[in-house]
């Protein structure tokens, strides 16, 4: 990745990486979700078997811990819709941003910030808006209040109560979210890439560039997920979602479900960079037997 001469050759290796990222990641999308919109999630039982398999008793999860719990325990409510779109938001996001880098340095000569930035600037604020309504409707069914059952449903609810534009509601903190982060881990991957050591074991340098990548970008954009998420809430504007935000919270709302983020964001967005990596080295040493 980053760059390489081979990324236009491996398009299925970018989409099997994000497809294992998305549906790895799943329950921890669903926490971080349920953390960063302020969902109230009542009493957590969990069912364990009693003192020597005989029967089974309940253990009540502490409010602290129970939005993690929630994402993964069922109704799995949106998966396939969000495991499908994060798949292909992600894959197109690294896959095109990658081409797009050889391509504006082989082609148009231009410098290495320009061919770094432009590409995931202008694919993940594309992939972005095409994906809002989706986004919008899955992050809504994990609030454990809402009846909705499934994601198509959802949609029609929404578009029922708040007409077309309701689907496209919270786009513009959804770019301003979406677009820095991916083009801050693909500039982080690409400066990692370069600045590793030639002689670095190939395993370990994947490890630091995806590691790296994923943590600054999700730091990057927690402030943004939980405006977002709080106008998939409350369908209030940008700029009052900010006050109201403000005004119940302080300042603390900018680090609200950032610990959640900081696993949900940069777990998937580093194990793509890595599985693509491993992915392409083992089709690369395949053809080369």
């Amino acid at each position: 990745m980053g760059g390489s001469p081979a990324a236009k050759e491996y398009p299925q290796q970018y989409f099997l990486a994000s497809a294992l990222a998305a549906t790895g990641c799943y329950p921890l999308w669903r926490s971080a979700a349920i953390g960063q919109s302020g969902f109230t999630v009542g009493t957590t039982l969990l069912k364990v078997p009693g003192m020597q398999g005989v029967g089974r008793r309940s253990i009540v999860v502490p409010q602290v811990l129970a939005p993690w719990v929630q994402g993964f325990l069922p109704p799995y409510k949106g998966a396939m819709a969000t495991v499908v779109g994060m798949t292909y938001a992600r894959a197109s996001i690294f896959y095109l941003s990658d081409w797009g880098h050889d391509v504006l340095q082989k082609q148009y000569n231009c410098d290495d910030i320009t061919a770094t930035v432009v590409p995931p600037l202008l694919v993940s604020t594309l992939v972005q808006i095409m994906n809002q309504p989706i986004v919008r409707a899955t992050v809504t069914l994990q609030d454990p209040s809402y009846k909705i059952p499934n994601v198509w449903t959802s949609i029609r609810h929404i578009y029922t109560n708040h007409g077309i534009a309701g689907l496209w509601h919270g786009t513009t903190a959804g770019v301003l979210k979406t677009v820095p982060k991916y083009c801050t881990a693909i500039a982080v991957k690409d400066w990692m890439e370069q600045s590793l050591p030639e002689n670095i074991d190939p395993l370990l340098r994947s490890v630091l560039k995806s590691a790296s990548a994923g943590i600054a970008g999700a730091a990057l954009t927690n402030p943004l997920d939980v405006i977002r998420n709080e106008q998939f809430k409350t369908n209030q504007k940008l700029f009052r979602t900010v006050r109201t935000l403000y005004a119940d919270m302080g300042l603390q709302f900018l680090v609200r479900g950032l610990g959640k983020n900081m696993i949900a964001v940069a777990l998937p967005v580093g194990m793509t960079i890595f599985c693509t990596d491993m992915l392409i080295s083992m089709s690369q040493e395949r053809k080369v037997e």
